[in-house]
């Protein structure tokens, strides 16, 4: 995944996430890609400063980012708009995660079962590498991303 700082024709900036650089460049061209404030498809990628990753232990590979704002500092920064935004973002993944089930990384493998009528038809929510929701996509079957949280980079 890839997180781009995004400006509109009007300069609204707002942040997005994208399997890949290409996945952005897919969308953008067919005009999904949208300003969350007014809905211009006019978007392009503004200037962001790097992610900088550093190493903690060697032998297992583990990495942690280091994070570019603390949540109540960026939460300050929000616009009303975005902030009354955020809220609504809360309130979906609540009513997500209260209504469905947890499946956890066999997110696409139940969603299959539940398409093929191998698994009792209801709402489930998991985790889907950027590779099984395209596939999930590819095979006709309806799974959406969850909305990104600031608290969910904690």
């Amino acid at each position: 995944m890839i997180k781009y700082s995004l400006q509109c024709d009007k300069e609204h900036g707002f942040e997005a996430w994208f399997a890949s650089s290409d996945a952005y460049d897919k969308q953008r061209k067919r005009g999904l890609v949208l300003c969350p404030s007014c809905n211009s498809k006019k978007v392009s990628k503004a200037l962001m400063a790097p992610n900088v990753g550093v190493r903690q232990n060697k032998k297992s590979g583990a990495v942690a980012t280091v994070p570019s704002a603390p949540t109540e500092m960026v939460a300050s920064q929000l616009s009303e708009k975005q902030q009354a935004l955020l809220a609504m973002m809360r309130e979906v993944r609540k009513e997500v995660e209260k209504n469905a089930e947890y499946v956890g990384p066999k997110f696409a493998d139940e969603a299959r079962k539940i398409h093929h009528d191998e698994a009792p038809e209801r709402g489930i929510y998991g985790e889907a590498t950027p590779e099984e929701a395209q596939a999930l996509q590819d095979e006709g079957i309806a799974a959406y991303p969850l909305p990104m949280l600031p608290e969910d980079k904690n």
